[in-house]
């Protein structure tokens, strides 16, 4: 189901300051996933399988890479865990990287938070804001972003631009 979101991806030296400030505004917590994000070479966009106990999605997007809020045109396909997409994907396309993470999930109505901890690259934060349905427009995601930049503190020398695959491809 194709949907937009306004994302934020920012460093983050004090995961459990970012936990108490999203509990205090009560936050509601999915849980914390472990997930196995493979990221596979496509002429456009990006493609990547996530395998997780959580979440189970094969995901392709497009977006720009700049540092603070940022749009992401998203189709998702929700798959079962265990079943051989990975394997037939891995046949037929380039495996660019893999991203093993583990994320603590919360949402506070529509917007996302995931507090990362990636192997390889350290502990992060993102904020996404979501409109599956075309009902709260690009305008409300963005207002909804900078309200919780404020609120969680993220300074602007800690927002980035790229995606975890890139900054694994890259090091």
């Amino acid at each position: 189901m194709p949907h937009i979101n306004i994302e934020i991806k920012a460093k983050c030296t004090d995961p459990d300051k970012i936990k108490k400030i999203l509990q205090s505004e009560n936050a509601r917590l999915l849980g914390t996933d472990h997930q196995i994000d493979t990221y596979f070479s496509v002429p456009k966009g990006r493609l990547k399988l996530r395998e997780g106990n959580i979440e189970n999605f094969l995901i392709y997007y497009e977006r720009e890479d700049q540092p603070g809020p940022k749009q992401s045109n998203i189709t998702l396909l929700s798959i079962p865990p265990n079943q051989n997409l990975r394997e037939i994907l891995i046949k037929s396309l380039e495996v660019l990287a893999v991203v093993d993470k583990f994320m603590d999930i919360f949402f506070i109505e529509n917007v996302k938070f995931h507090i990362d901890q990636v192997k390889a690259l350290g502990s992060f934060v993102e904020i996404e804001a979501i409109d599956k349905d075309g009902s709260l427009g690009r305008k409300k995601l963005m207002e909804q972003c900078q309200y919780y930049l404020t609120l969680l503190g993220i300074k602007k020398s800690d927002l980035l631009s790229k995606s975890y695959s890139d900054m694994l491809l890259a090091s």
